[in-house]
């Protein structure tokens, strides 16, 4: 199988140049101008377009039982639609809850994806416990191609860990080489001021923000940023939504701490008057942590620009409006907590973030494919256009007009909090390793394409 894609104008973190891609065999082999097509070679003219690295989603929930319910999506429509987006590669929290065993967790987040998936993936594996048997499983895990843990700073009895068990983790991570991306919020001054509002009759959707306000968000970056000072971990602080938590972080950067920031899409274009609307329709947009005043989005956009902020991800995480959502109609508590938006990420960044030039095109590449290549030990297989890089490229037209709907998205779910967003540019082919999985914004490859992405820990 081999693939020409001509005339493009190649775009990566660090370079722009008109050249054509000859692929075979799954990788890029040769990059240069007026390169002519052997027999049988599938060719795509790119002349007018842009041509980028495969875009990845470094942190997304696919199988996720939660809050009493289950998130909508499966591997085959979640891997489906990301492609239609542009993302080729997803990172999924892999997420077994205190309850259950690690290794059989991990075991049951592979069975979910492994044959289902149409793009190709890999987990941060979620350390929910620290008991006897949680050292032994988690070198077994990484043994099997797991370079990156999670933990939960929040959802205490659920995720959450204590500090002994955060601690216990770092420390094993800094010996393995792992980083450790977590969910940074202090569980009980969100679990107290939760009782507070409910107590006073605040029940609404509104009050999720009220109950985990930024400073909250900054205590949890603080309080990880002081754990991994300890241990000299590496540490990636997972949906970073304001300038207080950002502050923190920046703070122990320059202290020495080794810490990589994620932004989500949504907090770049969303605001917390969205999830203000009357009644219920603002659980639409109950996430944690939450959306935040609009003022943040300025700071969040610089920190992208100005490298203070490493990644754009989408903490993709769909429950339907009409069935899931409404559960917390008489207290937000039971809303469930998520956003879809795997789908519209790369869109969205493009159209409000490059169009209105508050980033350039390799920043765009940077945050939403090559950083985190290079952060999840992916790169320079993944996150990258050159020779010996899997053959995942994203043929992007600029000239595309369309509006974004819950009656056109390929997401499994009945809502988007994107409804009626303009959109300036989309992925008119998608590659897979060298085989097209998207023409013209339909699907058209193989349900079971992707591939687990064994990697290997570097961060000692």
């Amino acid at each position: 199988m081999s693939l020409l894609i001509k005339n493009g104008e190649i775009v990566t973190a660090s370079e722009r140049y008109v050249a054509d891609i000859y692929c075979e065999n799954e990788t890029i082999t040769r990059i240069d101008r007026n390169l002519k097509a052997p027999p049988g070679t599938e060719v795509i003219d790119a002349r007018g377009q842009y041509v980028f690295p495969g875009f990845i989603d470094p942190h997304v929930h696919i199988y996720l039982p939660f809050m009493g319910t289950f998130a909508k999506d499966t591997y085959e429509t979640a891997s489906q639609a990301a492609l239609i987006g542009g993302t080729t590669t997803l990172i999924e929290m892999c997420a077994p809850s205190r309850a259950e065993d690690t290794l059989a967790g991990f075991e049951l987040w592979m069975k979910q994806a492994v044959g289902r998936s149409a793009c190709d993936f890999t987990f941060h594996m979620s350390v929910t416990k620290f008991n006897d048997q949680t050292e032994a499983q988690l070198r077994e895990i990484v043994k099997r191609g797991i370079s990156s843990f999670k933990v939960y700073l929040a959802y205490k009895g659920a995720f959450g860990v204590d500090d002994t068990e955060l601690y216990r983790t770092l420390k094993l991570a800094k010996e393995l080489g792992v980083i450790v991306t977590a969910h940074c919020e202090n569980e009980t001054l969100i679990a107290e001021r939760s009782k507070e509002l409910l107590a006073a009759g605040k029940t609404g959707p509104a009050q999720h923000h009220e109950s985990r306000p930024p400073a909250v968000e900054a205590e949890g970056v603080h309080h990880l940023m002081t754990f991994a000072k300890l241990t000299g971990a590496a540490t990636y602080i997972v949906h970073l939504s304001c300038k207080e938590a950002l502050d923190q972080a920046i703070a122990a950067r320059q202290d020495g701490v080794r810490v990589t920031v994620e932004t989500l899409i949504q907090y770049l274009t969303l605001d917390k008057s969205h999830a203000e609307k009357a009644g219920i329709e603002g659980a639409k947009y109950v996430m944690s942590p939450p959306l935040r005043d609009l003022r943040n989005q300025e700071v969040l956009w610089n920190g992208l620009r100005d490298g203070l902020v490493q990644t754009v991800a989408t903490d993709h995480c769909p429950f339907d409006f009409t069935t899931k959502k409404k559960m917390g109609k008489n207290d937000f508590t039971k809303i469930p907590n998520g956003i879809p938006s795997l789908e519209d990420r790369i869109n969205l960044l493009y159209t409000y973030g490059v169009k209105t030039g508050k980033i350039d095109l390799h920043t765009f590449v940077n945050v939403a494919s090559t950083q985190t290549a290079k952060t999840f030990d992916l790169f320079p297989r993944k996150g990258t256009i050159q020779p010996g890089a899997d053959a995942d490229l994203v043929v992007y037209d600029p000239k595309y007009r369309g509006k974004i709907s819950a009656k056109t998205h390929h997401i499994n779910v009945d809502y988007s909090v994107f409804e009626g967003w303009k959109i300036e540019g989309r992925p008119s082919t998608v590659t897979v390793r060298g085989a097209v999985a998207v023409r013209d914004g339909k699907f058209v490859g193989h349900a079971d394409r992707g591939t687990f992405l064994k990697r290997q820990p570097s961060h000692f």
